[in-house]
């Protein structure tokens, strides 16, 4: 049997798996035979290789909660802040376009962040990195309810987004450590349901409390919230990070532990103190064997940017980008739109926003069974055989087209309502034609970005922090250029116009889709024989 901890057998080649699982044909009704068929079975165990991971069913859902809850503060804190923004520029005595310039900061910040948090979370493991973010993050809401000046405001915004906006991207790499590619679409939907539901929630907490106990009241309750977070993480949050812990079975240094884990470990050693055991004598040194294999740098956010230049995840996070752009250039428009347009004051302003957000969480969750179903039935079409527990090898498995085909309805109904929403702001609606439109666009538009986010981790799998960190920081650049000129734009413009371009820009970028579709495979089978021969 081989060592349950040994990272040499971590990768396992699926083709050979498969070879060796059509060639045993134990078949005696005999003893013997009996006997036999158990020596069969306990020897295909070894040919499969480890499991991806020794996480339960319930301990990957309980993870994937604890991900997508501190995945929700990083929109949470953006959205939370929408309906406050009229009640900034009056107190602040500044314009709605300065005033709006700590929305963009917030981005730029929320794309450069990850960069070194993901980067570092795929070396170290990913409990000390969550745990250095929202430090930073409990110490920037505390200056941010204390401050009085603009300067402050905008500097604190940046570090409030640099502690937070990490969380996303380690979402995305926990579940790539814990899930495979046949069961991820459905995890994935769970993580994005925590920052996709903020859009219904924040901007209702930020109105009430904004309208009743002032500004600085919502930086406490973020404070509050975090601080929650926090203790629940400490205690429970086991370590996911493949380089760390491997597939879950061997066990991690001390800072990586849990408080629960760390109790777990000491009752065993004590246990096992008079009588080392050989699973114990496994697991120390498939933990040995990660600890050298593991070299600690300073994180370095070029790692990121290097991802840019595949060709294939460079055009998915190109089109990701313009997606995302547009959908953040609604939502930023609303403030001011509507305050303008219906008179709306803080708190009717988050109310607003409410269909939006229904939208996004609905989206969260039909989204990634979506993902599963289209990879299950792509792969009956080619008669490929999938395995949830171990993982399958991608190399003539077309992931591309199993995730895109997802998108294409979603995306043009989205774009079809951003161009509508436009039109119906324009000529002064009825209140209901625009929040239909608005929650169609977050439906719509969430569900698209979030396939490509996930199709992002398929297509680089390696490094799976980095790669949603590489997503975060050109969406969030971008969404940053839109934040920053959509009230120019609309006020050049007309909100009409304004909107029929964005519309229109996803409309024509779109093609990009097909091109992934087409040449995605060949571009990903050049890369993985580039990494393995410079590996060897």
């Amino acid at each position: 049997m081989a060592p349950k901890g040994d990272l040499k057998t971590i990768e396992v080649n699926t083709e050979e798996i498969n070879m060796d699982k059509t060639e045993e044909s134990p078949t005696e009704e005999s003893d013997a035979g009996q006997h036999e068929n158990k020596d069969t079975e306990a020897l295909e165990r070894v040919l499969s290789g480890p499991l991806h991971s020794v996480f339960t069913k319930r301990q990957k859902y309980y993870i994937t909660f604890l991900a997508a809850w501190a995945s929700f503060f990083s929109p949470l804190s953006a959205n939370i802040y929408f309906p406050a923004l009229t009640t900034l520029a009056h107190d602040f005595h500044k314009s709605n376009t300065l005033i709006n310039l700590t929305l963009t900061s917030y981005m730029i910040f929320q794309g450069l962040a990850p960069t070194i948090f993901g980067d570092l979370a795929d070396m170290i493991g990913r409990r000390p990195v969550y745990f250095l973010g929202f430090v930073i993050y409990i110490g920037a809401n505390i200056g941010l309810a204390l401050q009085s000046n603009y300067a402050a405001l905008f500097v604190l915004r940046c570090l409030q987004s640099t502690g937070s906006s990490g969380t996303v991207a380690l979402g995305t790499g926990v579940i790539a450590d814990i899930a495979t590619s046949g069961e991820r679409g459905k995890y994935i939907g769970y993580v994005f349901f925590g920052p996709q539901s903020a859009p219904a929630l924040a901007p209702i907490l930020g109105g009430v409390l904004s309208q009743f106990l002032g500004r600085r009241a919502i930086f406490w309750f973020l404070t509050i919230m975090a601080v929650v977070f926090l203790l629940v993480f400490i205690i429970s949050f086991p370590e996911t990070g493949r380089k760390v812990v491997g597939n879950g079975s061997v066990p991690p240094q001390t800072w990586n532990m849990s408080l629960l884990n760390y109790l777990k470990t000491r009752k065993i050693e004590q246990s096992e103190e008079l009588s080392r055991t050989a699973t114990r004598e496994e697991k120390l040194k498939a933990k040995e064997e990660l600890a050298q294999q593991r070299k600690l740098r300073w994180p370095n956010p070029l790692r990121t940017i290097r991802i840019l230049a595949e060709k294939d995840v460079g055009l998915l996070l190109l089109y990701n980008s313009i997606v995302y752009t547009a959908f953040y250039t609604v939502t930023a428009s609303i403030p001011y739109l509507f305050a303008q347009t219906y008179g709306f004051n803080d708190l009717q302003i988050g109310l607003t926003f409410i269909p939006f957000g229904i939208g996004c969480a609905i989206s969260s969750l039909l989204t990634g069974p979506l993902m599963d179903y289209n990879y299950r039935r792509t792969a009956r079409l080619i008669s490929f055989s999938i395995d949830i527990k171990r993982g399958d090898d991608l190399r003539n498995f077309p992931i591309e087209r199993a995730r895109i085909q997802v998108i294409w309805p979603t995306l043009y109904i989205g774009a079809a309502a951003v161009l509508g929403y436009g039109w119906a702001m324009e000529y002064n609606t009825h209140l209901a034609v625009p929040l239909v439109l608005y929650f169609m666009i977050g439906l719509c538009l969430t569900g698209t970005f979030n396939v490509m986010s996930a199709m992002c981790v398929d297509l680089y799998p390696m490094q799976p922090s980095t790669a949603a960190a590489a997503n975060n920081l050109t969406r969030c650049l971008m969404g940053a250029v839109g934040t920053a000129v959509i009230v120019k734009m609309i006020d050049g413009m007309g909100t009409g116009w304004c909107f029929t371009l964005v519309a229109g820009v996803v409309c024509v970028m779109s093609p990009i889709l097909a091109v992934i579709v087409r040449w995605g495979p060949g571009w990903r089978e050049e890369r993985r024989v580039r990494i393995a021969s410079e590996r060897n």
